[in-house]
C-alpha cells in the first residue's frame, strides 16, 4: 500500500481493534499500537512500506504532548526543580553511559560503537513518561515538575549529541556554544508573544471555543516551528508554548480539550516504532540487546532513586520517580538513525541500540501501569486521568 489515505486508513481500524483487544486483556493500550506496526510493517504482512506521512503525524503527536505537558505546569514551579533536574540529568546519564559502554566493550563491539550506543541510551522517554503520567500529578504534584524538568534538560543534551553523531559536524563548537542563548531568545519570544499578543486574541474570541482552541494549537506548532528553525527541537518549543499559556486560566480546560486530539497522532508514534523494528541482525545482536535493556530498566531507577534521596525526597517518591524514568528514550532511535546515516555507526549496533529501547519502552510501560495511577491503568483503582 502506497496510497496515503489507504495506509492511515487500515493503521487506524488495525490499531483501533488492536487497542480494544489490549483493553479487553488488561494490557497496555501502547503495546497494540506497536504490535500494529509490526503486523503491518516489514517484519511480517508487508503491507505498509513507506511511513513518511505517518512520522509527520507522529511527530505533531508529540508536540501536543509536550505541549499539554507545558500547559499544566506553571512556571514558577518549574523553576524551583529545574537546578536538582540538571544535577540528577547529568548524573544519571554519566552512570548509565558508563555501564552500557562498559556492557558493549565486554562484548567484544567497537569502541566507537560502544561509545554513542552507551550516549543513545542514557536518556529518559519523554513520551512515555508524560503519557503515563496523571493530569494531576503533572500540574499539583511536585513528581510532575521534576520529572517535566530532568526531561527538559535531557532533551536539550540530546541535541547535543545529535550535533557530534549527524551527518553535518562542521561547526560543532559553535552551535554548541549559541544554543543556551537560542533557548533563552525562544523563551523571551513565547512569553512576550503570549502575553501581549496571544492572550488579548483569546481574551477577544472569549465566546468562541472553537476559536479558541484553534488559537492555541496555532501557539503550539507556531513556536515549535520557530524553536526549529533555530536548532531547538520541536518538542522543547512547544513545551515553551504550553508553559507560557499555563499562566492563564483557560490552561486547564485547553488542556482537557486537547487531549483525545494529542492521543490520536501519538497512536501513529507506537506504530512507526513498531514498523521500524527490524528483525535482519537479531541473530547476532538479540542478546547483548537484551542485557543492555535490561541493564537500564535495573540499574536507572536505583540511581536515580539515590540521587533523589540525596536531594532529601521521601523514599515512596523516589522509587516511583525513578521507575517512572527508568527506561531509555525515544531520542535512542533517531540518535541511532543519525549516526548510521553518517557512516559513526554500524548497521548492526543501529538495531541493537532500536531494540533495546524499544524493549525498555515497552517492559516499562507495563512496569508503571501496574504499580502506580495511570491514564491507562489495567486496574480501575489505578486509572487516573
Amino acid at each position: 500500500m502506497n496510497d496515503p489515505f489507504t495506509v492511515m486508513s487500515a493503521v487506524v481500524v488495525c490499531s483501533a481493534l488492536l487497542a480494544w483487544l489490549a483493553s479487553q486483556t488488561r494490557q497496555p493500550i501502547l503495546i497494540g499500537y506497536f504490535l500494529c506496526g509490526i503486523l503491518l510493517g516489514p517484519s511480517c504482512f508487508h503491507l505498509v512500506t513507506s511511513v513518511e506521512v505517518l512520522q509527520d503525524l507522529s511527530q505533531l503527536g508529540v508536540i501536543l504532548l509536550l505541549f499539554l505537558a507545558g500547559l499544566v505546569l506553571h512556571p514558577d514551579r518549574l523553576k524551583i526543580f529545574f537546578k536538582r533536574a540538571i544535577v540528577a540529568t547529568l548524573a544519571g546519564s554519566a552512570l548509565t553511559w558508563i555501564l552500557i559502554f562498559t556492557l558493549l566493550k565486554i562484548w567484544g563491539f567497537p569502541g566507537r560503537d560502544c561509545l554513542i550506543a552507551a550516549v543513545a541510551l542514557m536518556f529518559s522517554s519523554t513520551i512515555l513518561v508524560v503519557k503515563l503520567l496523571p493530569t494531576t500529578t503533572l500540574h499539583q504534584k511536585r513528581m510532575g515538575s521534576i520529572c517535566i524538568a530532568i526531561l527538559i534538560a535531557e532533551d536539550l543534551l540530546a541535541v547535543g549529541v545529535l550535533l557530534f553523531v549527524g551527518p553535518q559536524t562542521n561547526g560543532i563548537t559553535l552551535s554548541l556554544l549559541w544554543l543556551p542563548l537560542k533557548a533563552v531568545l525562544l523563551i523571551a519570544v513565547a512569553v512576550f508573544g503570549e502575553q501581549f499578543v496571544l492572550r488579548k486574541m483569546m481574551w477577544k474570541a472569549d465566546r468562541y471555543r472553537e476559536v479558541q482552541v484553534m488559537l492555541c494549537l496555532g501557539w503550539c506548532v507556531g513556536i515549535a516551528l520557530l524553536g526549529s528553525f533555530v536548532g531547538i527541537p520541536n518538542e522543547v518549543g512547544a513545551f515553551v508554548a504550553g508553559v507560557t499559556i499555563a499562566r492563564g486560566k483557560i490552561a486547564l480546560i485547553l488542556s482537557e480539550q486537547l487531549k483525545p486530539l494529542r492521543d490520536f497522532f501519538l497512536m501513529f508514534f507506537f506504530f512507526v516504532l513498531g514498523v521500524g523494528l527490524e528483525f535482519a541482525h537479531l541473530h547476532d545482536i538479540w542478546l547483548p540487546a537484551l542485557l543492555a535493556a535490561g541493564l537500564i530498566l535495573g540499574s536507572r531507577p536505583f540511581w536515580l532513586r539515590f540521587l533523589f534521596r540525596r536531594f532529601g525526597e521521601e523514599s515512596e517518591f523516589t522509587k516511583e520517580t525513578g521507575i517512572r524514568l527508568g527506561q531509555a528514550s525515544e531520542f535512542s532511535l533517531v540518535i541511532a538513525v543519525a549516526a548510521s546515516g553518517s557512516g559513526h555507526l554500524s548497521e548492526g549496533m543501529a538495531q541493537l541500540i532500536q531494540i533495546a529501547a524499544v524493549l525498555t519502552m515497552l517492559v516499562s510501560s507495563y512496569i508503571v501501569i501496574l504499580m502506580y495511577p495511570s491514564p491507562i491503568g489495567v486496574r480501575p483503582n489505578l486509572q487516573r486521568d
